[in-house]
């Protein structure tokens, strides 16, 4: 049986023609959306949505292509941009009641809130990213052999077909490759919810790879257009990161205080995975974002 995060409810909610959300939602207060990473459902925040339902409404959806959410078919750029998965998103809270709410995402997920609260600053409160560079930036700051960590975005930004293949010939291990890889604590992902995890992208092969390849196309040129216009984060951002910039040769703060006006940067001694291996104090880092 697939782990759920004890006392939500489980809403499907249609957010485009064809694509409906599979959404956790519980407690009660002012919202807040949590978006997953890679290669996550929205179980990776079953702790952390726990701690903040005592006092805010949470609802943890599962994005688009992943988990058990919908997978539309890669008609081209736009079906995977995260412009369209932000939009989701919006729409996702508006059916459930809330045209405004805070947005924290992980990894892939914060790439999502990262241009959702570009593309709809009146809906975004307030903003977390856990661990990820945006879009534009990851690129520009990956060269030379440091960049072998990301190799998984060069793979799968390669045009239809082989990185598909290559991926589904070997699924669980290339999706566990970078579970074992990123955990700096094992035990924070027990054994049952790493299976949930599997079979959540075994079954996800050519959406999960859409969604990287329009990161390496249409994604940039949304950023680069942002950038180029001068257009900026005008809500309170709270970004925590792992200290690798200082292994890929670039400084994570000030470029994302390069986006954002009103940005507290910490950098943290926690594995990729945090909001499993220390949800306590992400729930008080959101807890005091929140507040701003």
């Amino acid at each position: 049986m697939t782990p759920v995060i004890d006392g939500f409810e489980y809403r499907r909610v249609r957010v485009a023609d064809g694509v409906s959300l599979n959404a956790a939602v519980g407690g009660s207060g002012s919202p807040i959306v949590l978006l997953h990473g890679f290669p996550q459902t929205h179980l990776m925040w079953r702790h952390v949505a726990a701690d903040l339902a005592a006092d805010h409404t949470v609802i943890v959806p599962d994005l688009r292509g992943y988990g058990a959410s919908d997978k539309p078919a890669e008609t081209g750029p736009d079906t995977y941009a995260k412009r369209t998965m932000a939009a989701d998103i919006v729409a996702l809270a508006r059916e459930l009641g809330h045209e405004r709410f805070a947005l924290a995402g992980h990894d892939r997920g914060a790439l999502v809130a990262f241009r959702a609260a570009l593309d709809h600053p009146e809906k975004i409160t307030h903003l977390a990213s856990l661990d990820v560079l945006p879009t534009l930036d990851m690129w520009q700051a990956m060269h030379g052999v440091s960049a072998a960590v990301g190799f998984h975005l060069y793979l799968m930004a390669q045009p239809p077909g082989l990185p598909e293949r290559m991926i589904a010939a070997s699924s669980d291990e290339f999706f566990g490759h970078f579970l074992d890889l990123w955990t700096g604590d094992p035990a924070a992902i027990p054994a049952e919810v790493r299976a949930a995890y599997l079979d959540a992208c075994r079954a996800a092969v050519p959406s999960i790879v859409a969604d990287y390849r329009a990161s390496a196309g249409i994604d940039v040129e949304h950023d680069q257009a942002d950038k180029d216009a001068g257009t900026r984060l005008r809500m309170p951002v709270t970004v925590l990161q792992q200290d690798w910039g200082a292994m890929l040769g670039f400084d994570a703060a000030a470029l994302w205080g390069a986006w954002a006006d009103d940005l507290r940067h910490l950098t943290v001694g926690y594995g990729h995975f945090m909001a499993e291996e220390a949800p306590a104090d992400i729930a008080k880092i959101l807890r005091e974002l929140l507040t701003r």
